[in-house]
């Protein structure tokens, strides 16, 4: 009987733990200005990317001669391009794509990445090999790669998420395979080793979860530069193929009316910005809710300039 309530009480301890643990990392995140902020502009460009395109009066390629370069009204809410085309629906499913590569390329990229900096950081001749091939990669700006590839692989979706996934492991490599470093060089993966621990676990269940939260901050700003990068090839002709919408080849249908349809480049441009923005302020946020290190520092450089302010 006192064993069975000896351990009734310990599993009440450690709900009690969880909950508080939770609530704790809770408070943490509402705390935190970068993530709140950034969250709520992320969920609205999802709401908007989901919701927009069933309530816009008009479809992306339904075309009026008559109602050519329209500014926004109660009929079309964001004007009309060159075509008649209804800017609204054509900026919702561009959300679609932009959000949609991007988030694709994250996950792929960190997937690709934590496998190649992990393996590289275990074995030493391996290192060689796969970082040499990652440093060649990330010497080339990441837009002239992007268009090399595009170039070989043809315009459309799926291209550019393979491309971009390409150019920017490399990245997410660097950073995972920099904290499982310091990881493989700890006293217990050495005791692990002598006791006769298989590679692939040591490096699976011991090394991986440790460089998990650099790798979610790195995606972040991943994500952020493929929806940049997307939209640049979709300006430059080499991304999403007309007469599909993206918000590159809006801004690129706009340059030639700048002066007589400014809301051509003001609302996919808006748009772009405010989801980069928001996506940036997520990963600094999960920057210093990860690393207290950094969110220490700026702490204190805060503290330091007030007082110099006051």
């Amino acid at each position: 009987m006192e064993i069975a309530q000896n351990s009734g009480r310990v599993i009440d301890v450690q709900r009690q733990l969880l909950k508080n643990q939770r609530s704790l990392l809770v408070r943490r995140l509402l705390g935190n200005k970068q993530i709140v902020f950034g969250s709520v502009i992320l969920t609205m460009f999802v709401l908007f990317a989901l919701i927009g395109p069933m309530i816009a009066p008009y479809g992306p390629y339904e075309m009026s001669v008559s109602d050519r370069l329209q500014p926004p009204s109660a009929d079309h809410w964001f004007g009309t391009d060159n075509f008649g085309r209804d800017i609204f629906y054509r900026v919702a499913i561009g959300a679609r794509v932009s959000l949609g590569v991007g988030l694709s390329v994250a996950v792929l990229s960190s997937i690709i990445g934590l496998v190649v900096g992990l393996y590289a950081s275990y074995y030493r001749t391996l290192d060689h090999i796969l970082m040499r091939i990652c440093d060649g990669l990330m010497s080339i700006p990441a837009i002239l790669l992007a268009i090399a590839f595009m170039a070989a692989l043809g315009p459309n979706t799926i291209n550019i998420v393979i491309a971009l996934t390409i150019v920017f492991s490399p990245y997410i490599a660097r950073v995972v395979r920099s904290s499982a470093l310091v990881v493989r060089e700890q006293t217990y993966i050495e005791a692990m080793k002598a006791q006769g621990a298989r590679s692939w676990r040591i490096i699976l269940k011991h090394i991986a979860p440790n460089t998990i939260s650099p790798l979610f901050v790195q995606a972040s700003f991943i994500f952020a530069d493929a929806i940049i990068t997307e939209a640049g090839l979709s300006f430059l002709g080499a991304g999403v193929p007309a007469p599909d919408p993206s918000w590159g080849n809006i801004l690129a249908d706009g340059k030639l009316v700048i002066y007589n349809a400014w809301w051509m480049i003001v609302f996919p441009g808006a748009a772009l910005i405010l989801s980069v923005l928001s996506i940036n302020l997520l990963g600094d946020g999960l920057r210093d809710l990860l690393d207290p290190h950094v969110g220490n520092s700026k702490k204190i450089k805060r503290k330091k300039a007030k007082v110099k302010a006051g």
